[in-house]
C-alpha cells in the first residue's frame, strides 16, 4: 500500500509560482496513475491534474490548463505539481492521490491519498 506525503505549500502572491511535491513510499509512482486534487474553502474536492502510468499522458482541469504541470521523477519516487501564474481562486488544500486501475478525474476513483498541503494565493 503506497503512502503519499505532500510538501511545498505556502502563501504566495497572485502571479507567483509554487511547486508541490508528493513523495511516495511503499510503492513506486510509475505503478500508479498519480493525481492532484484540491479543495477550496467551503467547496467540494475537485480534480486538478493526472499523470498516466507510463508518464507520457496528462490530463488537466480547464481552470489550470496552461498554468499547471504535473510530472514525476522515478528516481526520487516523487510526483510534482508546478503551478505558475497563480490566482486567488487557486487557494485550496492540495491533495496528491494514487490509483492502480483507473486514469480518472473523479476523487472517488483514487484509492490512496496524502494528508494535503495548503496553498494560499493573496491579491
Amino acid at each position: 500500500q503506497v503512502q503519499l506525503v505532500e510538501s511545498g505549500g505556502g502563501l504566495v502572491q497572485a502571479g507567483d509560482s509554487l511547486k508541490l511535491s508528493c513523495a511516495a513510499s511503499g510503492g513506486t509512482v510509475s505503478s500508479y496513475v498519480m493525481g492532484w486534487f484540491r479543495q477550496p474553502p467551503g467547496k467540494e474536492r475537485e480534480f486538478v491534474a493526472a499523470l498516466s502510468w507510463s508518464g507520457d499522458s496528462t490530463r488537466y482541469a480547464d481552470s489550470v490548463k496552461g498554468r499547471f504541470t504535473i510530472s514525476r521523477d522515478n528516481s526520487k519516487n516523487t510526483v510534482y505539481l508546478q503551478m505558475n501564474s497563480l490566482k486567488p481562486e487557486d487557494t485550496a488544500v492540495y491533495y496528491c492521490a494514487a490509483d492502480s486501475a483507473r486514469y480518472g478525474t473523479n476523487w472517488y476513483e483514487y484509492d490512496y491519498w496524502g494528508q494535503g498541503a495548503q496553498v494560499t494565493v493573496s491579491t
